[in-house]
């Protein structure tokens, strides 16, 4: 099982049946990944939370008070086809739509964020 794109289609599955909260076991890429949608306007919070020692995230999906944000989101780096990409080829694999999130040598940053700093590494997802 793929547990980032267990993260992802939990966000979408959540956002698509319109609740605004929802629970995922934790880890530590989960918590990064869920810091960078934060950052990029796609959750509203974030809550680590522990029962019967086991962490869950609590992620709140940003959006109206009534209605959460549709998400899209795409797997593109798989466990078994793993997609990299050169700084200078960021631009050209982004397309001006969406969000690309990628692995890089200092963590997970976005598409913009990879090529202002000309790093490069492993494309996680694209999040529109």
């Amino acid at each position: 099982m793929d547990p980032i794109a267990d993260l992802l289609i939990r966000i979408k599955n959540a956002s698509l049946s319109n609740r605004k909260t929802v629970s995922v076991p934790h880890s530590k890429i989960k918590e990064n990944l869920a810091n960078v949608l934060k950052k990029e306007g796609f959750l509203e919070g974030i809550e680590v939370l522990e029962e019967k020692g086991k962490k869950q995230l609590l992620l709140t999906l940003s959006g109206q008070k009534d209605r959460p944000l549709t998400i899209e989101v795409k797997r593109i780096s798989k466990p078994g086809r793993r997609v990299y990409v050169k700084s200078k080829d960021i631009k050209s694999q982004k397309r001006g739509l969406g969000t690309l999130i990628i692995s890089s040598p200092e963590g997970l940053v976005t598409g913009n964020e990879a090529m202002k700093k000309k790093l490069g590494g492993e494309v996680v997802c694209k999040i529109i």
